[in-house]
């Protein structure tokens, strides 16, 4: 049996594929390629050593996912497929309930089909919206989101919610994920966002090789230490290994469980630029320049749940994050493109 990363050659599900693969999986993926690229698969096989089954398909073509099913044994799906960029979702809404909610639908639906009824989530923080204070555990209430990107995955949240009422063997594990930043240690996947970087830190990274001229930080009047937001940043080979570790609890669990990944402690804008600089030695050039729509003040985990269910958490710092984000640019400054 296989493990189905929906979106898997993105930033997340190749690190998450390898160590699927690590842990003696079979790894499947299913990708349109949209914010990725087949290099970043190949890749992945190099690291690991072991084949990746890829199926180069958009998860909302539901005959092409029927496919695939028929095709594979699929034990459990991981669903990393969905755009993700804060900003962008308030200028385009409709592109993101469109293709994010879509995506999972379809899934859904070709699951049922197939009788696969183990779902592993990537959720978000942004669920919390903007009423609940930091830290963010499982037991508040979800709330008003600031973005379509964060209503996205709370809709999506109450598909699975909603699909395990109406079918008690159905297993979902909702993992709320903080701030995945930095790359594989060896330098050979990364985050490479198609065209400007929405996120900050391969904003950096791309400064930092001098890709780019100015980090632009955004706003510095919020209500913290230093007036630049804090969030919650993991280490994005943490994060991966929290997948591995939520399938066992898929298999032995029903329902629907929601867990967040996060290190539980937070850092601002600008100290994650100075420990960059320090880490590396290098100059980050950056600017204030106003707030971004969308973005709330202070954001970060309580980790707690994480490490009593799953026997999981964070054990990189923000040192092992810069690090390796750094010497994943140095050694691809134009990201999988061919230089």
């Amino acid at each position: 049996m296989a493990i189905l990363l929906a979106g898997g050659a993105g930033y997340i599900g190749t690190h998450t594929a390898v160590e699927f693969l690590n842990a003696g999986y079979d790894v499947v993926i299913a990708d349109n390629l949209y914010n990725s690229k087949a290099e970043a698969v190949r890749r992945v096989e190099k690291i690991t050593g072991k084949a990746v089954s890829f199926y180069q398909i958009d998860v909302c073509d539901k005959a092409a996912l029927q496919k695939l099913f028929s095709e594979q044994k699929i034990d459990t799906v991981v669903h990393f497929a969905g755009m993700k960029a804060v900003g962008e979702s308030v200028a385009k809404p409709l592109m993101y309930y469109r293709n994010n909610l879509g995506a999972t639908l379809t899934l859904l639906e070709v699951m049922k089909e197939f009788g696969c009824k183990r779902f592993v989530f990537s959720s978000s923080a942004t669920v919390y919206g903007v009423q609940n204070p930091a830290p963010f555990c499982e037991t508040m209430p979800r709330g008003e989101c600031s973005n379509p990107y964060g209503w996205t995955k709370w809709m999506i949240e109450q598909f699975l919610m909603d699909v395990c009422v109406s079918d008690p063997e159905f297993s979902a594990v909702l993992l709320r994920y903080f701030n995945p930043i930095g790359a594989h240690e060896s330098g050979l996947i990364g985050e490479d966002p198609q065209g400007v970087p929405n996120n900050i830190f391969p904003y950096i990274t791309q400064v930092a090789v001098g890709r780019r001229p100015l980090l632009t930080v955004f706003g510095d009047d919020y209500d913290t230490p230093d007036g630049t937001c804090i969030r919650d940043y993991i280490h994005v080979v943490d994060l991966a290994k929290g997948h591995v570790a939520a399938v066992p609890y898929a298999e032995a669990h029903k329902g629907a469980e929601v867990i967040n990944l996060g290190t539980g402690k937070g850092t601002s804008v600008l100290e994650i630029v100075h420990a960059f600089e320090h880490v590396n030695g290098v100059k980050v050039p950056h600017a204030i320049g106003p707030r971004r729509p969308g973005d709330i003040a202070v954001n970060y985990s309580s980790a707690d749940k994480a490490e009593q269910l799953l026997g999981w958490k964070a054990e990189r710092d923000i040192e092992d994050m810069c690090r390796d984000g750094y010497h994943w640019q140095t050694m691809n400054p134009m990201g999988y493109a061919e230089e």
